[in-house]
């Protein structure tokens, strides 16, 4: 991929639910959740989801939803990259789109979980932070050996903010 101009972004719908989660096994380390998971993101949340198409050919997808006792925090779920369109700041433009919205007019919040080891992720959340000159703050959330059992490397919660007007995260 050489333009990143030619990524368009739009609304998921029920009808990506196995595009994205083909997308989402092609990039390890994500957690890969069941097909089904994925049709309920690309209906249930898709509002505040997003897919980036080269063409008819989806190479981005962040998930995320308000979350339900705090509607001023938006989660972002999972964000996934295809090799190939990667190191043109596809995910920063994604996360761009879905806080543009409307529905996402009273976020000044937003919180994922990251693996100590998810350098792409720290990175895209950093940026975004200082982009919306907030603070990010982490600590471990679901423990490795305490939830997991030793299966699965600790989730750090990642939150940023509060901020009052979201930014190009570019």
């Amino acid at each position: 991929m050489s333009r990143l101009e030619n990524i368009s972004f739009r609304t998921p719908c029920l009808e990506d639910g196995l595009a994205v989660h083909r997308l989402i096994e092609s990039c390890p380390p994500l957690d890969t959740n069941s097909s089904y998971c994925n049709f309920l993101q690309c209906s249930h949340f898709a509002n505040t989801s997003v897919i980036a198409e080269a063409g008819k050919d989806p190479v981005g997808f962040i998930s995320g939803y308000i979350l339900p006792e705090r509607n001023d925090t938006l989660f972002i779920w999972q964000v996934a990259v295809a090799e190939r369109a990667r190191g043109f700041g596809l995910a920063s433009r994604m996360l761009n789109h879905i806080t543009s919205r409307p529905q996402c007019k009273f976020v000044s919040y937003l919180e994922t979980t990251i693996t100590k080891s998810n350098q792409a992720s720290w990175a895209l959340f950093r940026r975004a932070a200082q982009k919306l000159s907030s603070n990010l703050n982490s600590s471990v959330w679901i423990d490795g050996q305490l939830h997991f059992d030793g299966l699965h490397d600790s989730e750090h919660l990642v939150r940023i903010g509060p901020f009052t007007q979201v930014t190009n995260f570019q």
